[in-house]
This record gives structure tokens, sequence and C-alpha cells, in this order.
């Protein structure tokens, strides 16, 4: 499986430029990052960590809910160039000590270095020979102001996770440190724009972290794609974003020319799924690509998250409890459980699986789509308020108010009047099953070329993106209305299928488009979005660009 495979360390740039894509120019950014870097430094650098941006083609806001979701990585990446600092080349050589500098003037230089906390008492491993009120070294700490939250939270994000698994001194010793790290962050990925910039922000400085410690090219210790993921969905949280894995997954594990179906449940999965088009066999097949186009309505998960991002989390939850209730599903009285575990439970998954069994997930999500209606609010017809207030979902979840809020509000910051419950798992559980047609319609396209004719596989895809798109903004609400506006705008100008791809509230749509189409398709956006009629060039391509799928993250190591 894709998520078992080492992180890819490269010593030969062409290894490294044959799997991202043709549509930015890999190799000049590639060479003045390391100009820049000897430039600010004064030596070259030891490795450059790659992390990408991704699209998600179908499947929005479920991950969560452990889900399975169809992304795939783009061309458009960080790259950060980073070497340790030895006593030779600066004075200063403190362990752990970081300076961070970016590309973009806009981000001034940041300087930090983690701590040690103190604590008293005995050590977790209770050894015989520690006093009970023995003073000894805890877990690492890096200050990560969220409000207002700067670039340099996201390199410490990822910081964050390589210092307490990698540097733990329960695990590797008091005397353990991280080396001294110069690095230099430039980016391609549009934040705010629901292309993942953040995840790829985290991931790329986890990476970078990784590397310049010597920890992937230790075969020991070094993490696979699944631990990488696991780490960079940790790392996120630290900045106040309680990420479902999908973008990291995505960012990580996805192969050059492929998407991947990534299951959540009953573990991490990815599976490498060829989108239908030419193929050596069948050179004549119709071709589509991708095209991304930015809304520039900027979506910041951390400002806005206690009554967007997070909210949906807690709904979905919320949701998830409720409905276990009313059918009768077992949950322990602390647990959490997810959409997706109630529907295992309803129909009886096996408790041992070590795999989804996709056909017992179809059937079931077709149960699901159906029983959520319970959740609607007795009496609520069309037009009608749907969403429940605290106190009723509290009463609905048959746990009592300390309890509901310790277990469901205690660790993260919402604001609402109405939970959405119905709305939420609607969405969930018929976005889930989208998915799986999707994927499905992607491996009879590829088992059996010859089963649509023409382009009536990409007009079934963009059927499903649409139907995702409809309930994205009328039952998830995670849409805006210039990203509405721009979808309606992408199958007038000739798309099969368009749709919000990210978080939402901004950012964002990708939709499938004749290859043969694509200028005359972005000509005809340019033409009727109002915030692109004066651009030009690079500006344009900055902001609508077509893309194919690219290759995960890797790491090019320096030899000379």
């Amino acid at each position: 499986m894709a998520a078992t495979l080492p992180i890819p360390v490269y010593t030969n740039l062409e290894d490294v430029y044959q799997n991202l894509g043709t549509s930015l120019k890999h190799a000049e950014r590639w060479d003045n990052l390391a100009r820049e870097f000897k430039t600010k430094f004064g030596r070259t650098p030891a490795y450059i960590a790659r992390a990408p941006g991704r699209i998600n083609l179908i499947g929005e806001h479920i991950d969560y809910s452990l889900f399975g979701v169809f992304p795939t990585a783009i061309e458009h990446d960080i790259l950060i160039a980073c070497a340790p600092r030895t006593p030779a080349n600066v004075n200063d050589y403190t362990p752990g000590h970081v300076v961070a500098e970016n590309l973009q003037r806009k981000y001034p230089r940041q300087v930090f270095m983690p701590t040690r906390k103190l604590s008293v008492g005995p050590l977790p491993r209770k050894e015989a020979d520690v006093p009970a009120d023995a003073v000894h070294i805890d877990t690492w700490h890096l200050d990560i102001h969220t409000t207002p939250l700067g670039w340099e939270g996201y390199v410490k994000a990822g910081y964050y996770g390589v210092l307490n698994h990698y540097f733990n001194p329960e695990l590797n010793g008091p005397d353990s440190s991280p080396v001294p790290v110069d690095l230099l962050v430039t980016g391609a990925v549009p934040a705010g724009s629901g292309l993942s910039s953040s995840a790829a922000m985290v991931v790329s400085s986890t990476l970078a972290f990784l590397a310049v410690n010597g920890i992937l090219e230790d075969p020991t210790i070094a993490p696979t794609k699944g631990t990488l993921v696991e780490m960079a969905v940790e790392n996120e949280r630290r900045v106040g974003v309680n990420s479902g894995g999908m973008d990291q997954a995505a960012s990580v594990i996805s192969l050059a020319g492929s998407a991947l179906y990534i299951s959540f449940f009953p573990k991490l999965s990815a599976e490498t799924i060829l989108l239908p088009g030419p193929r050596p066999s069948y050179p004549s097949l119709p071709s589509a690509t991708l095209v991304c186009a930015n809304s520039l309505v900027v979506s910041d998960k951390a400002v806005h998250a206690k009554y967007q991002y997070n909210l949906r989390v807690v709904e979905s939850l919320g949701a998830a409890r409720v409905l276990a209730v009313h059918l009768g599903v077992k949950v322990g009285p602390r647990e959490r459980i997810t959409l997706r575990q109630v529907m295992a439970r309803f129909i009886g998954e096996p408790v041992d699986q070590t795999e989804e069994n996709v056909d017992m997930v179809r059937e079931g999500l077709e149960r699901m789509v159906q029983a959520v209606e319970c959740l609607k609010p007795e009496g609520a017809g069309d037009g009608d308020q749907l969403g429940v207030t605290l106190e009723t979902m509290i009463e609905w979840s048959g746990m009592g108010e300390i309890l509901f809020k310790d277990v469901y509000l205690s660790w993260v910051e919402v604001e609402t009047a109405y939970f959405q419950l119905y709305k939420r798992a609607k969405h969930c559980y018929s976005e889930a099953l989208r998915v799986l047609q999707f994927r499905n319609v992607c491996l009879t396209a590829e088992r059996l070329p010859a089963a649509y004719q023409g382009t009536s596989v990409f007009e079934v895809l963009g059927k499903l993106m649409n139907e995702s798109q409809e309930s994205c903004s009328k039952l998830y609400e995670c849409t805006c209305p210039e990203v509405d506006e721009l979808a309606q705008l992408a199958l007038a100008a000739g798309a099969y299928g368009s749709r919000v791809t990210g978080a939402g509230w901004g950012g964002c749509t990708v939709s499938l488009v004749n290859e043969a189409q694509v200028d005359a398709f972005i000509s005809k956006i340019k033409a009727s979005y109002s915030p692109y009629r004066d651009l030009e060039g690079e500006a344009l391509q900055e902001v609508i660009f077509a893309t194919k799928p690219s290759s995960g993250v890797c790491v090019y190591k320096f030899t000379e």
C-alpha cells in the first residue's frame, strides 16, 4: 500500500522533476531557492523538502467523520531549503535553534528555539530509583501565537512533531537534542485558496526537520508516508485546525498521474486510482484535465474556525451521537463516535476487520442516507429551521449537560445558535456515497475502456461533482456566493462538472474540462468572472490554471 512506502530522498534533480508535471517552471524555482539560501546563509543547503498542495475531486468535509475521499496532489507546492548549523559556519550553535526566512518579503525573518519544561514527580516509566518528588525534563515547548497566526506558526507546528517523536527525553534520553537549523521557505500554493497551503506548509516543515536531523536516512527510525501523515495531522492541530487527514495524506502519499482513494476506517489506507484518459494501449481515448479557479475570497481556517470549520466538526460529531441514540447503536459514555463508526455498528461490520469492504460500505451508505431523516426537528418542513439548540442537542444525546460539554465542547471553541445535525449528516452520508460512485466509474473505465462511449465517462464524473457542489452549498453550507458563481460559470463555459474544493468558505473550485478546450475555457471564465477581467499573464495564471495529478512529498539531498 502507498501509505507504507518510504519517503523518497533523491540525489538527482531529474528524478525529482519527472514526477512534478509541466505547468510550473520547477527547475528554475528549485535553483533560485538554492541560490537565495546561499546568499542569506553563506552556504549551500543540505536539503530541499517539497510538499504539494492538493485538490479534492470529490468527498468534501467527510474525512473527519472517517469516510473515504478522492483527492490528488497538484503541481503547486511548498519548498523548504534547510541546512544544519555547525560551529564552523556560525557563532550561534545552540541545539534546536532555528532561523527561518521566507522568499516573500512580506514575511519577516523569524528566530526561535524550543525549550523543555521542567516538572516534578516520578517519571512515567516509574523506575524504582526515581524519587516521587524528582525534578525531571518533560516534553518540548514552542510558543505558537494563533491570534494572529504568523507564517512561522506552521513551521513551528511541523517542528513540534519532530521534537516530541524523535527527541523525547523518555524515549531517546535526556541529552537528546535537535541540531540548530537555518531554513528558507518559498511557496506556490495560494494561502486561503482551498488548495491546502496550510497542510503543505506543516508537512514540508515536518519533512525539513526530519531531513536536517538525519532521521529520513536512518532506516531504523525513518517514518513511512503513513506515519508522516499521522504526524502532520497532529502537528496542524497545534495551529488550531482539527483536520481529518485528507489534506496531509494527499500531499504525502500521492503518486504522479493518479488520484487517491483515501479511507480512514478501520485504518488509514490509500489506493491509487487512474483517472480516465488515453493510455499506451488506448491512445485515442478522450482526455480531460483539471482546472483550479481561485474565487479570491480568502478562507482563514485558524481565524474563522469557531463558526466554520471547527463548528462543522462538532456538528458532525453531535449528529453521530444523536443518530446512534435514535438507531440503538451502543456508544461509550465518553466516546466521540463518528458518523462512519455509527454506520459500521448499525450495519454490523466486523469489529476485527483490517480493511474496508467497499461493497458493504456502499450498501450501508444507501441505508444511512434514509436513516438521517430522524435528525430533523419534529414537524419541520421545507423552509423551516432544521437546526437545534445546544440544549436540544444535549437532550437528544442522552448525556447530561456537564458530560456532553466536557466530551464535545471542552477541546474546541465553536459559536452558533443552532446546530445543523440533519444537514451535516445528510451531506456526509450522501457525499461518501458519491465518492464510491466516482471511484467505481474510474475503476470501470480503467478495466473496460470501451464501457463508456466518447466523453460519456467524464459526463458521469461531472454529474457527481455537480451533485457534490449542490450538497456543499445547501447542506454543509461550506461555500460562498463567489464560489457558487464560479462553479456555475464553469458549467456555462463547457466544464463537465465543477465544485468547491478544500475547506470552503472561499478558496477554489475544481472543474473537469476537455483537455483540448482548456485555453478557451479559461478565456471564458476570465471574461465572465469580474475579479479576473483585468488580470493578464502571470497574474491570471496564479488564480486559474490547469493541473495534472502530481507526486507527493519528496526530499532532495545536495551531495556537493
